[in-house]
């Protein structure tokens, strides 16, 4: 399922947003594109260093501190940014139209440190130190929570989605309830079947996704506008 657009219109342009998707655009393709491995072992975000468990020999960056930042406008391959900051366009405007752009800016940057946390904590607690060593790097996070504010925002407006070889509008709280619920069902998986998870933090969408649901109230300044249908 990937979203194409939605039906609600916003009071003016999305300047964070934009800011937010031309700057993990401009990291891709002038940083870590001519370099990609060197900047998967310097900024990518490593469990392992908050527990200090590494194992010997592992190539670390410049300290999670540093790097749970950075690794929020890092990606692994060109499929993972666009399909990322189509999300982000997609749901992004609304959410910063109902927040403002500096609220939003501080929400989004929140959500993803939130979202690198409830990664951390199961990786630690779960995985082996091999598996904390793992690099975590992509917007997903931070975008998840984006998606969670919008489902309280805008659980009626329509989402014209592609599935398979179908183009559909579906409400919003369908759309990203099954977002959600995919989530859940393939981050149980991954701690059960731990080779099934792909390398992909599932839990880190978990976490974002929990923390725009439960705070968008306390960032957001008025409504957003409603669905134009």
């Amino acid at each position: 399922m990937f979203p194409l657009k939605d039906n609600v219109p916003t009071r003016g342009f999305p300047v964070v947003t934009v800011a937010l998707i031309a700057t993990n655009f401009a990291v891709w393709v002038f940083y870590q594109l001519p370099h990609l491995n060197r900047s998967v072992v310097e900024y990518a975000y490593q469990p392992c260093e908050v527990a200090s468990s590494c194992p010997p020999g592992t190539a670390v960056g410049h300290g999670w501190f540093v790097t749970a930042f950075t690794s929020m406008f890092m990606h692994g391959s060109w499929l993972h940014i666009i399909g990322n900051m189509l999300f982000l366009w997609i749901f992004g405007n609304n959410v910063e139209d109902a927040m403002g752009r500096a609220r939003f800016l501080v929400f989004y940057l929140l959500a993803g440190l939130i979202a690198i946390a409830a990664q951390t904590v199961v990786t630690l607690a779960v995985g082996t130190n091999v598996d904390a060593a793992v690099p975590t790097l992509g917007a997903s996070g931070a975008v998840s929570g984006v998606l969670g504010a919008y489902l309280v925002l805008l659980p009626t407006a329509s989402v014209l989605t592609l599935i398979f070889f179908f183009i559909l509008e579906v409400p919003a709280f369908l759309f990203l309830g099954f977002w959600f619920g995919f989530q859940l069902w393939e981050g149980g998986f991954s701690i059960v079947q731990p080779q099934a998870g792909g390398g992909v933090a599932f839990f880190a969408h978990i976490g974002g996704f929990a923390f725009g649901v439960l705070t968008v109230r306390l960032f957001m300044i008025r409504p957003p506008l409603r669905p134009r249908y």
